[in-house]
């Protein structure tokens, strides 16, 4: 279907972004997070996922693939549609959604209006299980710690590395991301965000 749409932004209402491209305008549902990035007149590229159901046909648009994934991970949490998947990624980016779920902090999702104290446990749930199995790596092939990381160290790349994963990053661009990261003076959250940017996040 749509991978991404470009074109000049020319609407914003409450949480619905209208792109103008060639003449037609895609409505595309979004986060306060994109919308926060956007401005009215100017070109954008918003990347799309399409919801399709008997009653709907409805684009969600973001401005990086990052809240994309993300988008799409909290939507293949049972019991949690769209809307309620665009309203955890308007209180929380990526980065402090990855965070959330590895630290199992509840409150990052129930100031979202719907999202209850169950709901929450629930995706905290089966998206660490997910993150978990995704850095598990027996045959030695995925991400690798620096020994000279040291103790404290290994551990703040190790949450890095999984908050990474997260966000649908594999061990292999992991690894490179935070090749040469200054661990020992920058927090976890920190480290995402420098690796996040050598990526174009």
């Amino acid at each position: 279907m749509f991978y991404y749409i470009e074109g000049t932004l020319s609407l914003i209402d409450n949480t619905l972004a209208v792109v103008d491209c060639g003449g037609v305008g895609y409505a595309l549902n979004t986060t306060i997070n994109t919308l926060s990035r956007v401005h009215i007149g100017e070109k954008v590229r918003l990347y799309v996922t399409t919801i399709i159901r008997e009653d709907c046909f409805d684009l969600y648009g973001f401005f990086t693939l990052e809240e994309k994934r993300c988008f799409e991970m909290l939507t293949g949490v049972s019991g949690i549609g769209p809307k309620a998947a665009q309203g955890i990624l308007s209180v929380n980016t990526p980065d402090a959604l990855a965070m959330a779920i590895l630290s199992g902090n509840e409150r990052a999702l129930t100031v979202v209006p719907g999202i209850g104290k169950k709901i929450a446990q629930r995706i905290l749930l089966e998206l660490k299980d997910k993150i978990g199995k995704g850095m598990e790596d027996p045959g030695g092939s995925g991400f690798s710690v620096p020994a000279a990381a040291g103790a404290a160290g290994q551990d703040k790349l190790s949450d890095a590395a999984a908050a990474l994963g997260v966000l649908g990053f594999s061990n292999a661009d992991i690894t490179a991301a935070l090749k040469g990261v200054d661990i020992a003076n920058l927090s976890v959250e920190d480290i995402i965000r420098r690796a996040l940017s050598k990526m174009g996040g």
